[in-house]
């Protein structure tokens, strides 16, 4: 098997710490694994080391994802020293890319500026209109965040910092697909990711209250679906729902994009604030510890045993899911979707909404697909006519 390429990071410097208490927060219990002190904080050494580390070993475009918890706890410091340590331990020609995403709560004028001005693409947490938006997104006194993120959201796009809309989607807000996409059309998004959630619950038997059902599922994606094609020009998506870009790959005999739409998973590092290095931000658990920034190389980790058989889990499934007519748009879903409800028996949580979904977006992303390819071929016959007509002319000339 080729080794794995280092290419993105998945940082967590303010550890799973956050201003906020979202009743669907899966991250916030991770404190327990760091319980010898209250505040978790990347430390200067730690961040110098993993940069130097990913610059040096991750080819000419590394990434990092800044997230949480919520990272702007860090304060704008630590992000401008950041920035600092990939300049210094970059090389000429080469590309960084940095990803933040954020509750927005702490963002002010200074932090817009910093963020476009180093070209961060921020993936802001909002649900969508304010009764959905605050049903779970509340702080630690109960109050609802929604007119704090508004603001923010406002902020950034003025700035033109370049912002995706994260939106969880849950048992309520599966419920106002509509007003979803017609709150963030009409806050000027273009690009969104919707996040259907299942949690295990407190007793570890099935699905917490606010998890989504495969039948919730369905039909929220569907009408989303429906929204998506609604608003397509010349017959092209004029909104990148990150879902259906990736399901576009699939149809067109891509690799899709998203870890959960392979055939295997494991192709990035989760760097908790202590340097601790894990597999994935959802298996931040002790038995999935791979290393540690100051002790271990970050390739090295990637490619190990431990990440191999983290890796393949995915590919084990029941045979009802691989000899499906869908298995090669989904591969069996997310790992974690798989796990969190015991009643599933192995098969994704949504597995049912996905098969609903897929009769109801196969002819259109069919078409759509078929598109491209047209489109691809004139694209290569255009390209070939204009390399023979760049061509000298190398007749001997009297």
């Amino acid at each position: 098997m080729p080794e794995k390429a280092l290419t993105n990071l998945l940082v967590k410097p303010a550890g799973a710490d956050c201003n906020l208490r979202c009743a669907y927060c899966f991250y916030l219990d991770k404190c327990s694994l760091y319980p010898d002190s209250k505040n978790h904080r990347m430390s200067d050494e730690v961040l110098a080391a993993m940069i130097e580390q990913m610059m040096v070993l991750g080819g000419d475009n590394p990434s990092f994802g800044w997230q949480g918890g919520e990272p702007t706890l860090m304060g704008l410091d630590f992000f401008r020293r950041a920035v600092a340590y990939q300049q210094r331990f970059g090389h000429r020609g080469q590309g960084v890319g940095n990803g933040l995403q954020t509750n927005g709560l702490l963002i002010d004028k200074d932090w817009a500026e910093f963020l476009e001005q180093y070209q961060f693409l921020v993936g802001l947490s909002l649900d969508g209109p304010q009764h959905v938006h605050d049903h779970y997104r509340r702080n630690a006194g109960g109050a609802g965040s929604w007119e704090r993120v508004v603001q923010t959201s406002r902020l950034l796009m003025g700035r033109g910092v370049a912002v995706n809309a994260l939106v969880v989607v849950s048992d309520y807000s599966s419920q106002y697909p509509d007003d979803i996409y017609d709150f963030l059309r009409g806050e000027g998004y273009d690009f969104m990711q919707f996040i259907p959630i299942v949690e295990r619950g407190g007793d570890g038997d099935g699905a917490t209250p606010w998890s989504l059902s495969a039948d919730r599922f369905a039909r929220f994606f569907c009408r989303i679906f429906d929204r998506w094609v609604a608003d397509f020009r010349d017959g092209w998506p004029s909104v990148s729902i990150r879902w259906f870009d990736s399901l576009m790959h699939t149809y067109v005999g891509l690799r899709a994009p998203e870890c959960p739409m392979a055939e295997t998973c494991g192709v990035y590092l989760c760097v908790e604030h202590t340097g601790d290095c894990y597999p994935c931000d959802f298996f931040v658990e002790k038995q999935w510890k791979l290393g540690n920034v100051l002790t271990d190389r970050l390739d090295h980790m990637l490619n190990g045993d431990k990440m191999t058989a983290f890796g393949q889990q995915k590919a084990r499934l029941p045979s009802q899911c691989v000899n499906c007519h869908w298995y090669k748009h989904c591969f069996g879903g997310c790992t974690k979707d798989r796990v969190r409800d015991p009643r599933d028996q192995g098969l994704d949580h949504f597995c049912q909404g996905y098969k609903i979904f897929f009769e109801h977006a196969d002819t259109t992303l069919k078409r759509l697909a078929q598109r491209w390819h047209n489109r691809q071929a004139v694209e290569a016959v255009r390209a070939r006519r204009e390399k023979k007509n760049a061509r000298p002319d190398k007749r001997r000339r009297t």
